[in-house]
């Protein structure tokens, strides 16, 4: 592994997510809930479009990971990347920025699997995994403390447009660092007849997640996070109007914290004991990541919630680059953009699924009310599982992993926004 090569990638994930996330949470959530003055009806067909575009996105993405490797994919959906986010610019209704927003989420889900795949590629050494995905993770980690902020600040001194342009201009930097990285393995070539069987590679690499018992509890276990979580992109925004009564700013500077939370937790992962990168550790910190989001939003005291955002920023932060960790770990090497891909889309359709109910069950338990009842179905999702994640650690066994010195830049990346 060449540091420098770590370091281009590192550093544009790290560009390409303080666009993003500026774009996502002040951006398209601020111009739809205070701009527009969305109901919740309005922001569920939102979210609903940008997971199907997302879970697309993210299937065809794992196929084209391991064709051609994640730094063409992740340097050419970049690029594709920059008008999607100027179009928002234009979108003046709710229909126009759905609209928008479904080509956003599209030709931005190659740049998030494709950065989530990234490890393997940099490291033959399966014990610098956790090491190399911390600091991956840390660049979406600080992007997100940094991102909300200069989101907060465009919107006092300009206005939410800008926020756009700012998102198009660091993808378009990220595409130029991230292409002149190189890897230490190229992707598994194929013959010349088989490059059009992509729908074929697709359904393997599914089978591959669903057939190993490991790789299943993985990818479920990050479907209940989604699945439990989906609603909080409807009501999140109006939790913050109506019920904190905070304005739009607020959106960026509370992302901030969280973010600040993802940092802290992140740079926790090289440090744990081999035995908590385990299935065991991931049900234990799904839990936990139920019980963080209920204090940030179990009142409206702002004090309560800023201090919720940096507890459940911390175990996000933590929760995120463990489950991609263990995915690189136990998947084969050829198939591990696709099992990837195949998290992403389960994590997509955990998210589709609350869309459907949120604004209904919101009408009847409020919307602080249906935000907690998610964060306790993780909990208790989680801690059922349990005996299921000792048996697939007692099948594996831990393999030994050498203590090394760490770098202080460490941190963690997707948090609940849909987009890198």
């Amino acid at each position: 592994m060449r540091r420098i090569d770590l370091f281009r990638v590192v550093a544009a994930r790290f560009l390409s997510r303080v666009g993003s996330e500026a774009a996502f949470f002040v951006g398209v959530w601020g111009k739809a809930a205070f701009d527009l003055d969305a109901t919740a009806g309005d922001l569920a067909v939102l979210m609903f479009a940008l997971s199907v575009a997302l879970l697309i996105g993210s299937a065809a993405s794992g196929v084209l990971i391991d064709r051609y490797g994640p730094r063409v994919v992740l340097a050419v959906a970049e690029v594709i990347f920059v008008p999607a986010a100027l179009a928002f610019i234009w979108a003046d209704t709710m229909p126009a920025l759905i609209a928008v927003g479904t080509v956003w989420a599209l030709v931005g889900a190659p740049v998030m699997t494709a950065g989530a795949t990234f490890a393997p590629y940099l490291t033959e050494r399966p014990e610098e995994l956790k090491r190399v995905n911390s600091m991956l993770d840390g660049a979406g980690s600080l992007s997100f403390v940094i991102g909300p902020a200069i989101g907060a600040l465009i919107v006092r001194y300009a206005n939410v447009d800008w926020v756009f342009i700012i998102d198009a201009v660091t993808s378009l930097a990220a595409a130029i660092i991230v292409w002149r990285a190189h890897l230490v393995r190229a992707p598994a070539p194929r013959p010349v007849g088989e490059r059009s069987r992509a729908v074929a590679e697709l359904i393997d690499g599914m089978r591959t997640a669903y057939r190993i018992r490991a790789l299943r509890y993985y990818v479920l276990a990050g479907t209940v996070v989604w699945l439990s979580f989906g609603a909080f992109g409807v009501l999140e925004p109006l939790f913050f109007r109506d019920v904190v009564l905070a304005d739009i700013e607020t959106l960026g500077w509370v992302n901030m914290v969280f973010g600040t939370g993802m940092l802290i937790g992140a740079a926790m992962l090289p440090r744990l004991r081999t035995s908590v990168i385990s299935a065991r550790g991931l049900a234990y910190t799904v839990a936990l990541s139920g019980f963080g989001s209920i204090i940030y939003v179990g009142t409206a005291d702002m004090r309560v919630v800023y201090l919720g955002a940096l507890a459940w920023g911390s175990v996000i932060g933590l929760l995120e680059p463990l489950l991609r960790t263990l995915i690189h770990r136990d998947s084969p090497p050829e198939s591990v953009g696709r099992v990837i891909g195949t998290a992403e889309t389960h994590r997509r359709f955990g998210e589709l699924l609350p869309l459907a109910i949120a604004p209904a069950v919101a009408g009847v338990l409020g919307v602080q009310g249906t935000m907690i009842a998610g964060a306790l179905f993780a909990s208790a999702i989680a801690l059922l599982s349990l005996g299921e994640a000792r048996s697939i650690d007692r099948e594996i066994g831990h393999r030994p992993v050498p203590e090394e010195e760490i770098p202080t830049i460490t941190a963690a990346e997707e948090p609940v926004s849909p987009l890198p």
